[in-house]
């Protein structure tokens, strides 16, 4: 039973995670660079993870290593969920 994730919902639940990771939840935006929020590559490993679980998307390593930002990952998930 598949239902369609909208865009608003991969960008709430990216930007609730990567804040789970310290940064304050105001400068997690999409322009935000990771290296900014001092997001490193063990949390956008986890990143993955959730995405993974939440959305049903597969995120190889190949892929988080291209994420720059806040909003380079919510444009993957959202690409890959619909």
């Amino acid at each position: 039973m598949s239902t369609a994730v909208t865009q608003q919902q991969v960008h709430d639940r990216i930007v609730e995670a990567i804040a789970s990771f310290g940064p304050d939840p105001e400068d997690v935006k999409p322009e935000a660079l990771f290296e900014a929020l001092e997001v490193d590559s063990l949390d956008l490993a986890e990143l993955a993870q959730i995405a993974e679980e939440e959305f049903g998307v597969k995120i190889e390593s190949s892929d988080v290593e291209g994420l720059k930002t806040v909003g380079d990952a919510i444009e993957l998930v959202s690409a890959r969920a619909s």
